[in-house]
């Protein structure tokens, strides 16, 4: 099968960048990427020498002048600025070191240079604020899901779906949905876990179709039982603080920034065309304060968990007492009728018994704890 049209230029570079990583499994990149090994081996073979001249035709233009003199140096920042209206004084440094331009002037040398031209207002600068971060250590441990709010288009309104990986800012998704819902959703994370693998865990905020903790349901939607069903565990943000998918937050601004800001579509295709242009400029281009100047890219590698679109079956050990969810999201256990999820209905979860308090469940789907139940309240309340 040979390569896919479609974002041609980000999917080859995501799958050069995955399989030059130390231990990657070729052929499985090649099964999950939907290609054939003899294209990828040729593209892998192009790019070892000749760089990202592999994925799309360069200008042969120098990026600098021989004579080195300032005028031009100025120039390049200035232009590099252009292209990228929110990159700081770091990112272009970094930047133009990649692109092979010589004498690179320092990013404060960069900083005094746009606000000499102008390019740096007083807003940027107080927006410009460090956050404090916290990553897990390893690709795929956690990854952020959100919508990015939702703007009018001239055919409709567009809902961004993101997807976010913890620990490299690897951006696995950013796609253009005409909805919140389910049915909107759960393709596209289907293409994102046929192509990338498994994540251990999915953070989510407190949202439709993400499900809420604090709703009846105990944050089991019709997504969120799906997704524990291939073995992910889901979480939620706490209510009321954003924070807890603080990257994805951070991801955000940069997307209203740099792709939204001030900007109008004439509908749903047109917007995912600026959406993947900016993701290839995201994970491979722009680099990144929080991971030393480095690019998301350099530090995602795929998942080793695949993807397997049949769902398993649902087996609890033998201790633990199993009942059907049956109409209405309820369930029976020891003479009560109990509300859980709707989304539950027809399958079997779990009541395991506390050992160290009597009386006390946690109730599980899967491999998910989701419900705790006191019999001893429940009896003291009827």
């Amino acid at each position: 099968m040979p390569w896919q049209p479609k974002d041609l230029m980000d999917i080859k570079r995501d799958f050069v960048q995955l399989a030059l990583q130390q231990g990657a499994n070729r052929r499985e990149l090649c099964r999950r990427f939907g290609i054939n090994p003899k294209a990828a081996y040729a593209l892998l073979a192009r790019h070892a020498l000749e760089g990202d001249a592999a994925f799309i035709a360069r200008s042969r233009k120098p990026h600098a002048s021989p004579t080195r003199t300032s005028p031009e140096v100025e120039q390049a920042v200035t232009a590099l600025r252009g292209q990228h209206p929110c990159w700081g004084g770091r990112k272009i440094a970094r930047r133009l070191s990649e692109l092979g331009l010589s004498d690179v002037p320092r990013p404060s040398t960069i900083t005094a240079i746009l606000h000499r031209h102008g390019l740096i207002t007083p807003q940027a600068s107080e927006a410009a604020q460090p956050w404090q971060r916290f990553e897990h250590e390893a690709p795929n441990a956690l990854w952020q899901i959100d919508f990015k709010g939702d703007f009018a288009t001239r055919q409709g309104r567009c809902y961004p779906l993101t997807l976010l990986d913890d620990h490299s800012r690897f951006n696995l998704a950013l796609q253009a949905c005409p909805s919140v819902a389910t049915t909107s959703v759960q393709p596209h994370l289907a293409q994102v876990f046929e192509r990338y693998g498994l994540p251990v865990r999915i953070n989510a905020d407190n949202g439709a179709p993400w499900g809420s903790p604090r709703l009846a349901g105990h944050g089991l939607s019709e997504l969120s039982v799906w997704l524990i069903r291939l073995g992910i565990r889901v979480s939620h943000s706490a209510p009321y603080h954003p924070q807890t998918n603080g990257k994805i937050e951070r991801f955000h601004r940069s997307l209203k920034a740099e792709v939204l800001a001030g900007r109008s579509f004439a509908g749903l295709p047109e917007a995912q065309g600026a959406f993947a242009r900016w993701r290839g400029v995201y994970n491979h281009e722009r680099p990144h304060d929080a991971l030393g100047l480095r690019t998301p890219a350099s530090r995602y590698r795929a998942s080793p968990i695949g993807y397997r679109p049949a769902l398993p079956a649902i087996d609890y050990p033998g201790a633990d007492t199993v009942a059907v969810v049956k109409h209405n999201g309820e369930v029976h256990f020891k003479g009560h009728q109990l509300r859980v999820s709707s989304a539950l209905l027809r399958l079997p979860v779990a009541f395991r018994a506390d050992p160290g308090q009597d009386g006390c469940y946690d109730v599980y789907f899967c491999r998910q704890r989701f419900m705790r139940l006191d019999l001893n309240a429940l009896k003291a309340a009827g």
